[in-house]
């Protein structure tokens, strides 16, 4: 499959909440606190408004990323993301993150197209926050 970028996104986040040791593992609640993303169609922020509901698995190998958010582009639309995916769980944390985001948004709007996509992207983690690539079939 060939893939072009949609966009690049960093969201900041704030410390995480912890409840260690529940039947399926650690689960990580990470909310969003802000950030931005940029690509060739759409520009914009990432709005304080959403969370990552990240299950380390009892067997300490992956990590499960369950995320909602919304983006408001620079022209004043509202853009709900969610993606799920795997992230690697290694010695000093996630890395290697790599996720399914798809979008809902105004079907009158400019954005409509976005209604329709199936994205992928990778991403790591960074001091305060995380960084994807985003990515659509051609």
């Amino acid at each position: 499959m060939e893939l072009e970028p949609l966009f690049e996104i960093t969201a900041q986040i704030a410390p995480p909440i912890l409840i260690p040791d529940t039947p399926d593992g650690t689960r990580v609640i990470v909310h969003v606190t802000g950030g931005k993303f940029e690509g060739p169609r759409l520009k914009g922020s990432v709005l304080a408004s959403g969370a990552d509901w990240f299950l380390v698995r009892s067997d300490g190998k992956a990590g499960i990323i369950d995320v909602r958010l919304v983006l408001r582009t620079d022209d004043g639309e509202n853009i709900y993301m969610t993606y799920t995916g795997r992230a690697k769980i290694g010695p000093s944390g996630p890395h290697g993150l790599a996720t399914t985001p798809v979008f809902a948004t105004s079907t009158k709007g400019k954005y409509a197209w976005l209604n329709d996509v199936q994205a992928f992207a990778t991403g790591e983690p960074g001091p305060g926050g995380v960084t994807y690539k985003v990515y659509i079939p051609k």
